[in-house]
């Protein structure tokens, strides 16, 4: 069941947030998040959410991000932890799952490429 704008959205119970593997000088990356400012609710999913109610809570979530000057960092955070749930750096945890498949594969093709390489020059 789709909600009608004029109605509340259900809050969800948001997972406590992880502590950030880094921080720099001006402080940890999410003290700058847009996030920050809006309804935490918007980004995690609340039980039994429907799936068209979902698609339009994500893609409200990833308008957010889209305006933040931290979701780079944001988006490494989530697929570096890696953050199971919610929307990170303008991901949903289903598309963090598939950089992260790519990300493994990559590396595995790197390292067949790399072997490959030092093989032909120790023939060479």
């Amino acid at each position: 069941m789709l909600q009608l704008p004029h109605q509340p959205l259900q809050v969800a119970a948001v997972p406590s947030p992880r502590v950030p593997a880094r921080e720099d000088e001006a402080g940890p990356w999410h003290t700058e998040a847009v996030c920050r400012r809006d309804e935490a609710g918007l980004f995690f999913a609340p039980s039994k959410e429907p799936t068209a109610a979902r698609l339009a809570r994500e893609e409200a979530a990833k308008r957010v991000c889209a305006r933040c000057p931290v979701m780079v960092e944001c988006r490494e955070h989530a697929l570096l932890q890696p953050e199971p749930y919610g929307v990170w750096g303008g991901l949903t945890a289903a598309e963090r799952r598939v950089v992260l498949a790519r990300r493994r594969r990559r590396e595995v093709e790197l390292k067949k490429a790399a072997s490959t390489g030092q093989q032909i020059a120790a023939a060479g």
